[in-house]
């Protein structure tokens, strides 16, 4: 299961920075997870000082 980004991103890219294989990129609106890359290790959730990201349902 990959993980999302919610509209609370602020776009800082922290999830971008700590991301081990750059799955994590800016989208339109705010940073996107590429689904098939991710690895669902979680870090990015970890990192983020808003709380945006969460397990994709």
């Amino acid at each position: 299961m990959a993980y999302q980004i919610g509209s609370g991103c602020v776009s800082c890219g922290a999830c971008a920075d700590v991301c081990p294989v750059g799955a994590i990129s800016q989208g339109d609106d705010h940073y996107v997870i590429d689904a098939n890359s991710c690895l669902d290790c979680g870090t990015c959730s970890d990192t983020c000082p808003n709380g945006a990201i969460s397990p994709a349902e």
